[in-house]
């Protein structure tokens, strides 16, 4: 793959990507579209084929799931606000000013 940057989201804190990256997000949206169609399938059964309570909390997980990965992946930082001085600070991975 090449080195290109994708510019990252116009979302506070998401910034370039690499083809890699992009290319690793857009396997688990893949992924994840498999499994979700998958559920569809699940809940257009009848009635009491699986329990809705237990069928929200594992589509709730499975799409927190993936979204953690794709964060993990992209990385996005704390977003800047405007009463921030300097304009530019940054944090660290815990959330202190760097």
């Amino acid at each position: 793959m090449s080195n290109q940057q994708h510019q990252g989201l116009p979302v506070a804190g998401y910034k370039p990507q690499s083809d890699e990256k992009v290319a690793l997000v857009n396997e688990n949206k893949e992924l994840e579209e498999r499994i979700l169609r998958q559920m569809d399938r699940l809940a257009a059964l009848p009635a009491g084929t699986v329990d809705p309570r237990w069928f929200s909390i594992g589509r709730t997980a499975i799409e927190n799931g993936f979204m953690a990965l794709n964060r993990s992946i992209f990385q996005p930082g704390r977003a800047s606000l405007p009463e921030d001085l300097p304009a530019h600070r940054t944090h660290d991975d815990l959330g202190r000013v760097a």
